[in-house]
């Protein structure tokens, strides 16, 4: 088994039916799939992967190291359960950048900017196969007409690990938000998503963007697109880069299943996801995003 790989070009021509049930499957039985041909320019792709490896070598590498976990691991046959082998910074509007890599913040604008369209697209084709009005999701994300969602940027690194079977370089987990844009290494793999209970790889594929979707695109679509099971294993050799965008909810925003969704299932909103506001959800992800997510649509249920 594959990530199932999808031409976004083909959307514009004589293809666009087929492309659209590709992505169609590739949402409700994946979860996961690479987008190429996506529209963002390879000349900007090739700065964002040169900034990101000056920045962790001149501002990350020498810092990075976990001597509890090593002597652990050494002194241990057990594996550590509890933390994840990863340098990670993340980037907002409205936060404090690095500064020290010369064209770090102007490239990461660049990119996150472009980034930011392609998932308003994406979440277009999502709208169209669910059988949702137009700009559907992407309201149900910034509560409204506005620009109000969450949109964050997170720039990890992976570095060689001493004893990679005895940590993960990120636990399980599924994500907790809307849709998420992830730009890998194309040389360092260790990207694995859960697909009928086998760990399958996501192959790095040179300038591709991986799409998944999280847990709230799972209740907007009343489960028809599941969010997936995902982790990052230690890599053994080599740096693994990745650059992971996140299209959020506001935390003020209202999630529930799309009544349109509702009505065709022939289901009572009750008996499937609650409805519920995204900042509560949040609450409860944070002390759980490791366990099973069907608790926490429990737990906010009852906030």
């Amino acid at each position: 088994m594959a990530i199932p790989v999808v031409d976004f070009s083909k959307l514009n021509g004589e293809d666009r039916a087929k492309t659209m049930a590709q992505i169609a499957n590739a949402c409700q039985e994946w979860g996961f799939f690479q987008l190429v041909n996506h529209g963002i320019p390879v000349e900007l792709l090739e700065r964002v992967k040169k900034v990101s490896s000056e920045f962790y070598k001149g501002e990350r590498e020498e810092n990075f190291n976990k001597p509890k976990e090593v002597d652990l691991l050494d002194e241990s046959s057990e594996k550590l359960e509890n933390v994840d082998w990863e340098d990670v910074i993340t980037l907002l509007d409205d936060n404090e950048w690095p500064s020290k890599t010369p064209g770090f913040q102007e490239t990461m604008k660049e990119y996150r900017f472009e980034l930011k369209k392609l998932a308003e697209k994406v979440m277009q084709v999502m709208d169209e196969n669910l059988g949702l009005p137009n700009g559907y999701i992407r309201k149900a994300l910034n509560d409204g007409d506005g620009d109000n969602a969450f949109f964050g940027t997170k720039v990890s690194h992976y570095p060689p690990c001493p004893h990679p079977e005895g940590v993960k370089g990120l636990r399980a987990h599924t994500d907790a938000g809307g849709v998420i844009l992830l730009f890998q290494d194309d040389k360092v793999g260790g990207l694995q998503v859960l697909k009928d209970g086998e760990w399958i790889d996501v192959q790095p594929l040179p300038n591709t963007i991986v799409i998944n979707t999280g847990d709230q695109i799972e209740v907007l679509s009343n489960g028809r697109y599941k969010s997936a099971w995902h982790r990052v294993l230690s890599p053994v050799h080599g740096i693994r880069r990745s650059i992971a965008s996140f299209y959020n909810p506001s935390l003020k925003a209202t999630i529930a299943p799309a009544p349109q969704l509702v009505e065709k299932t022939n289901q009572q909103v009750e008996q499937t996801y609650p409805k519920f506001v995204f900042g509560d959800y949040m609450s409860v992800y944070v002390q759980q995003k490791f366990l099973p997510k069907e608790p926490r649509f429990q737990a906010v249920r009852a906030v």
